[in-house]
């Protein structure tokens, strides 16, 4: 079933033999011709760090063990999923790597017939563990969140002192055999925005892509404000300052705007979520860990696929949920409309 989360008129319903006998042609395009080849998985809404712009120090409720999917759950709507057109599959949380099954499910859909690339965002403190057996299982490429370069800012952000254990995970990832790694950073005014330049210097010299994300409205706490945000256009102007930057060219469905720097092939992007929205090209849909599809990182909606499935629900009717939740989509988020909510779940809930 698909719930309404606060917005009347908005509540859709699947149930368990009512798909077609056939999925048709074009399950996973949306209404605007968007076709969804991505798919976000969130393995957990625990998290072993409490940054400021996601959640509360205190006062979060965990998911109970039975609300969440099981493995072969998880799996099986993944197998759906890739069946009708999903090529990559993005493992996140909260923090994916709290999963104790996490070497398992990367394993069984690395698997998968069609074999989608599987990647992970993650905050980096269990790789020092976790890289080697998650690269040995199938793990292609890894996002590392790391929003600055100073262990006290660090601690101050994240309200835990696990600096040395963000390195000592990047270190770990490079002896795997990781290549293509990026780091994901969250500039806040008068904060750490005065660390673009020092953490694209700490990419480049360790060979990863620096990636700056527009902070969004999905914390916890719902603190978010849009004059705290640093914008797209303040941070490329202070990388301009500093470093020779070209457009990189054809950015597809991509959410970052890429620049080559200082004339070599080493990039630099930036996600500009809330001023520059990318939606047009969005080829993005999410299962959150209790088992709810949701067809954009602000949907009000959600698609109830744990209760399909437990419900006696089979791949048809599981393709069947895709491609109603898919047909649902909005042209956009939002963000920038008069009218905007923000989603009742935050980030850690929902998977980046």
């Amino acid at each position: 079933m698909i719930t309404s989360l606060g917005v009347p008129g908005t509540r859709l319903s699947v149930q368990p033999g009512e798909a077609p006998a056939t999925a048709p042609d074009g399950l996973l395009v949306d209404s605007y011709g968007r076709r969804h080849r991505d798919l976000r998985i969130s393995l957990t809404d625990k998290c072993n760090l409490r940054c400021t712009y996601c959640m509360p120090e205190e006062g979060m409720e965990w998911l109970a063990r039975s609300q969440q999917l099981t493995v072969d759950e998880l799996v099986r709507i993944a197998a759906v999923a890739v069946d009708h057109g999903v090529t990559e599959i993005r493992l996140t949380g909260g923090e994916p790597l709290l999963h104790r099954d996490v070497v398992e499910i990367t394993s069984r859909l690395a698997s998968l017939p069609g074999a989608p690339e599987i990647s992970m965002t993650t905050n980096g403190l269990r790789l020092n563990a976790l890289a080697q057996p998650l690269r040995d299982a199938g793990l292609t490429r890894l996002n590392v969140s790391l929003d600055t370069l100073v262990p006290e800012r660090y601690k101050e952000l994240t309200r835990r002192d696990r600096f040395d254990a963000v390195l000592a995970g990047f270190d770990a990832a490079d002896r795997a055999g990781f290549t293509g790694t990026k780091i994901n950073t969250v500039l806040m005014r008068s904060i750490n925005d005065d660390e673009a330049a020092s953490l694209l210097r700490f990419a480049l010299d360790r060979g990863y892509e620096q990636r700056f994300i527009e902070q969004m409205p999905l914390d916890a706490g719902h603190t978010w404000t849009r004059e705290n945000m640093i914008t797209a256009d303040e941070i490329y102007a202070q990388l301009a300052g500093e470093f020779d930057l070209a457009p990189v060219p054809a950015r597809g469905a991509a959410p970052a705007e890429r620049w080559y720097v200082n004339g070599t092939e080493r990039t630099v992007g930036i996600i500009a979520s809330v001023t520059r929205p990318f939606c047009g090209a969005c080829d993005r849909i999410r299962l959150t860990s209790d088992g709810q599809l949701r067809n954009c990182l602000f949907a009000r909606t959600e698609s109830d696929v744990r209760a399909l499935i437990r419900g006696g629900g089979s791949d048809a009717d599981i393709a069947h949920a895709l491609g109603v939740s898919i047909a649902a989509k909005l042209p956009g988020h939002g963000i920038n409309d008069p009218g905007f909510i923000q989603p009742e779940r935050g980030m850690s809930a929902i998977g980046g």
